[in-house]
């Protein structure tokens, strides 16, 4: 009757537990059902030699028996000695000894409570009298792995265990493995660590599982009256005619299906409408209301520029998106088109994008005055001679105000880098600021020194340095 009672704790706490958390679905749960054994031999505990334990241990004190002959108590093996030795030490359960129910909690966490019954007929080496065995254990899991069949994990928990007419409360880790065949079905082999906490009531020991795994999940979430399994759409109240899925807008079209589930439609348009029945539904048609065309999602051209005639700013002349529909112009008649002229209202050449240019002739020309500016030595001043070239310089420039130009300074190789390129800089900015002085715009002119890094004659001649110490002024079409 005793035993009775203990069993059906154990049966009333594990069915508890799933009524419990039954109403709470979204998780898979899980039922385990198998065997058990119990092997109180490699944990590395002595059984001690008392009274007052719950099974009295041999008397015998003869070493070889296995008995320490000073304080008598028992050698039960180190730990995990002998650990697979199931013949001489695991006490194993009947087929169906052990029921464990679990919940899946997510990040790959799960908890459970589990009941098993066994019969202990040896401790180690040792053998006792049939002493009934009644486990029950609440468990954390933690998957190492999760990929659809193969969910090795690792387990901590406690619980509470009674040993014949004793019994005492447990600290348990341990590991285990479970093998899915299919969704619902799989394999669990489980190995665990039961450390008690009162060992003259109950030794450590572990115990060892074996058994089936059946998940199964919620029942109807939404409420539809469409079981889970069956239903196609189950966190939403559907109709039976759509397995399970709604039809918000009543058109025929379930909502899945349906391109404007909340607005009826036509069946042709994916349960969309169309307002102005130009083949195209309202959702897609950027005028929804007026006739267009496909190519402009529904709004018109009327002059096919490409242009609808919403953002056309000559809806009845042709002209490029670009321009906003209208034709380019040419303000200059130079042939080039504004668009492309960089000088939309000075006639020049296509080849300089619209603008007038700088021809051979006239850069030779201005070559020639600029390589005859001369300084005196060592400076950036002009000599006397040098203005009347500046002069002339000035007089061709005007004619080219909508260009931009670089005046670039250079020395010879005579002293040091420092010295040359902090003079070619000076030199080609006195020449800037002459030219800018006689009316040449100042932001279309820049000036750079190159020291002499730049030569274009021997700097080992007195006629290669002379011709090295110039001035240039090129046309800037960067």
């Amino acid at each position: 009757m005793k035993h009775l009672k203990k069993v059906l704790f154990i049966f009333l706490a594990v069915a508890g537990f799933t009524n419990l958390n039954a109403q709470n679905a979204d998780n898979p749960w899980v039922i385990e059902i198998g065997t058990n054994a119990v092997d109180f031999y490699p944990t590395g505990a002595d059984w001690p030699n008392t009274d007052d334990g719950p099974i009295k241990q041999p008397r015998d004190t003869d070493p070889g028996f296995g008995l320490d002959p000073v304080t008598g108590d028992a050698y039960l093996g180190g730990m995990f000695e002998d650990f697979f030795n199931a013949e001489d030490h695991w006490n194993t359960g009947s087929v169906i000894s052990r029921v464990r129910v679990g919940r899946y909690l997510g990040s790959g966490f799960a908890i459970g409570l589990a009941g098993s019954f066994n019969q202990i007929d040896k401790i180690g080496d040792y053998g006792v009298d049939d002493l009934s065995y009644f486990g029950l254990d609440f468990d954390v899991r933690f998957n190492i792995l999760n990929n659809g069949w193969f969910n090795p994990y690792l387990l901590a928990g406690g619980g509470y265990t009674w040993l014949g007419d004793y019994d005492s409360g447990t600290l348990n880790g341990g590991l285990g493995i479970n093998f899915w065949f299919n969704e619902f079905i799989g394999l669990n082999v489980q190995t665990m660590y039961k450390h008690s906490f009162d060992e003259e009531q109950l030794l450590p020991h572990f115990q060892h599982a074996l058994g089936v795994n059946f998940r199964f999940g919620g029942k109807d979430r939404d409420g539809d009256g469409i079981y889970d399994k069956h239903d196609a759409c189950p966190d939403v109240a559907g109709l039976e005619a759509f397995s399970g899925c709604p039809d918000t807008d009543m058109d025929g079209i379930q909502d899945s299906e349906d391109a404007c589930p909340t607005v009826a439609g036509l069946a042709e348009l994916n349960g969309c409408p169309d307002a102005d029945g130009d083949g195209i539904a309202d959702k897609d048609d950027n005028c929804p209301n007026l006739a267009g065309t496909v190519e402009h999602n529904g709004c018109p051209d009327a002059d096919g520029d490409g242009v609808i005639d919403g953002d056309d700013n000559c809806p009845n002349e042709a002209g490029p998106a670009e321009n906003q529909g209208c034709p380019w112009k040419d303000a200059d008649g130079d042939g080039v088109l504004d668009k492309d002229d960089n000088c939309p209202n000075i006639v020049g050449v296509a080849a300089n994008n619209g603008c007038p240019e700088v021809t051979p002739e006239v850069q030779k020309e201005i070559t020639d005055l600029a390589r005859a500016i001369y300084f005196n030595t060592g400076k950036y001043t002009f000599t006397d001679e040098t203005k009347v070239r500046l002069d002339k310089i000035s007089g061709i420039l005007s004619e080219y105000t909508t260009l931009n130009f670089v005046v670039e300074g250079h020395t010879d190789s005579t002293g040091s880098d420092k010295i040359n390129n902090k003079l070619s800089q000076e030199r080609a900015d006195a020449v800037m600021q002459a030219l800018t002085g006689m009316g040449f715009p100042t932001d279309k002119m820049t000036a750079k020194g190159y020291g002499s890094n730049n030569p274009i004659g021997d700097n080992k001649t007195n006629k290669g340095r002379q011709e090295n110490r110039r001035v240039e002024i090129f046309q800037n079409k960067d």
